[in-house]
């Protein structure tokens, strides 16, 4: 007897959700309604964050309905990280999708994504631009420059690679699940979790994949539209999301920031001289009546507000101790700074 082998799935849609069944629904009706043209296969997996509220009806109510490409897991230890591990030990598809359960994606998303692949071999990962959809009228200071705190992105119109020349962090990227696999999958303690915010786990895990030698690549024709809800679109939302950024950035430990020799409580001193040049152009601009670029300083000062509690919280030693031996390496600099011009 002859029985037919299901073909391979192409490409995995890897939803992780926490307690917003409502923006799941809607994500789910444009992520199951995907055009495919029968050249491809795909399907779509919802990790459940350890919600408390009806996200696990809502999967399987539209399974019941008959959407036999969607599966439902369960994942009760709280952060993305967490969630994003559980699914990809599951995907089945050669490729996955990071989709957040407020995206709206357009029919032809999935599709792109898939050809993108097919057409560029040698690359580890694709994405595209991130377009609003703001959910109220739009606060003058919140321009493109602020637009990092809502996960948004647009980097121009012409396609580039993504890699150890050009490390530029692309959001809710599709990678392939070998080479994401091949890098050990995703650092926990780096993520979104319920009361944290401004992770950092897609920035580390492209940094993992640069440092092997892997390349991704920028499509300004893939674009999908992500929910901005009017509690982010708030001055005290994102000086929340760039101190958590900066404390997420401290655990990272990025090399591009940890350059400066010298240190006060495990703090690089170059991050103290943007600060103090951040808020003097802060004042600046305030006094000039320039809203954007304000907030702009004032982010900045946030993000280092966040870096430094959480070096002084894992600093073993004590103030003088870490003042007198701050002064030590600036001294020292400076001599070999000195020593250098003499030759």
């Amino acid at each position: 007897m002859i029985t037919d082998t299901p073909q391979p799935i192409d490409l995995t849609l890897l939803v992780c959700t926490f307690n917003r069944s409502a923006d799941l629904r809607e994500m789910l009706d444009t992520a199951l309604a995907q055009k495919t043209d029968g050249t491809f296969r795909y399907d779509v997996l919802v990790v459940d964050n350890n919600s408390t509220d009806d996200t696990r009806q809502v999967v399987e109510d539209l399974i019941t309905r008959g959407h036999t490409n969607l599966q439902y897991l369960f994942e009760p230890r709280q952060g993305k990280s967490h969630a994003l591990n559980t699914g990809l030990a599951a995907v089945r598809g050669r490729v996955y999708t990071i989709a957040d359960d407020d995206f709206v994606l357009p029919a032809t998303w999935v599709q792109t994504i898939v050809e993108a692949f097919r057409a560029h071999p040698d690359v580890s990962f694709v994405s595209g631009k991130v377009v609003p959809r703001w959910g109220g009228p739009l606060p003058n200071w919140l321009t493109p420059q602020h637009w990092s705190a809502v996960a948004l992105a647009d980097y121009g119109d012409e396609p580039f690679y993504s890699d150890r020349q050009k490390p530029l962090c692309l959001l809710a990227c599709s990678f392939r699940v070998a080479d994401v696999q091949a890098v050990g999958g995703y650092r926990p303690g780096l993520s979104v979790s319920r009361n944290s915010i401004g992770g950092v786990e897609d920035l580390e895990i492209l940094q993992r994949l640069w440092s092997t030698g892997r390349k991704g690549l920028y499509l300004p024709s893939l674009w999908f539209t992500h929910k901005v809800p009017l509690a982010r679109m708030t001055r005290s939302y994102h000086r929340r999301w760039h101190a958590g950024h900066g404390r997420f950035y401290a655990a990272l430990r990025d090399p591009t920031i940890e350059t400066s020799a010298a240190r006060l409580f495990d703090v690089p001193a170059h991050l103290y001289k943007q600060t103090v040049i951040a808020a003097r152009d802060w004042l600046r601009h305030v006094v000039l009546g320039r809203s954007s670029d304000a907030f702009a300083c004032e982010a900045k000062i946030w993000f280092f507000v966040g870096f430094f509690r959480e070096r002084r919280t894992a600093c073993s030693r004590g103030g003088f101790s870490e003042v007198a031996g701050f002064a030590r390496e600036l001294v020292a600099s400076r001599l070999r700074r000195l020593a250098m011009r003499r030759h």
